[in-house]
């Protein structure tokens, strides 16, 4: 495998660890500090929160990272048998299923859903107990998938030249 995938390999890692920084923020502290909050106010700084993240550079990386792994999902599977070979299909394949598939099928439409409620109403209070536990859960899912993802992203670098 070339400097080429070498280089989409080397910043899928960073591409994953980033994510994967994000996502263990959110599920260690800044959940668990917005549930602390009157339901009101949760539902407004999420809300500011989801209408931020897409024009920032977190897109960018989140999906940048997202279309490199599928393209290195295709080399790496073309490729099995190298060393790297399997590694690197792990990785792709968990951060692409496990960050990427669960935040468009799990957590957008939660995200969507609270969009959708008036923060000050009883049915956004009971929306908001709801998004709770279904995003963290799912959140837990992504914070994992992208350390793993690193993780075996680290290893294919470490046996490139094997």
């Amino acid at each position: 495998m070339g400097n080429l995938l070498f280089g989409l390999t080397f910043a899928s890692a960073l591409g994953s660890g980033l994510i994967a920084g994000i996502f263990f923020a959110f599920s260690t502290f800044v959940m668990t500090a917005l549930s602390r909050l009157p339901a009101e106010q949760g539902i407004v700084a999420m809300q500011s929160i989801n209408s931020t993240i897409l024009s920032t550079l977190f897109s960018f990386v989140f999906m940048g990272t997202a279309l490199a792994c599928v393209v290195l999902a295709i080399v790496s599977y073309k490729k099995l048998g190298t060393p790297s070979a399997a590694y690197l299909l792990a990785a792709s394949l968990l951060y692409f299923v496990g960050s990427f598939l669960v935040t468009v099928i799990f957590n957008v439409p939660l995200n969507d859903t609270l969009a959708a409620v008036a923060p000050n109403s009883a049915a956004g209070a009971q929306q908001w107990t709801h998004y709770l536990s279904s995003w963290v859960a799912w959140n837990h899912v992504r914070t994992i998938a992208s350390l793993a993802s690193l993780a075996f992203f680290i290893v294919a670098l470490r046996k490139w030249g094997n």
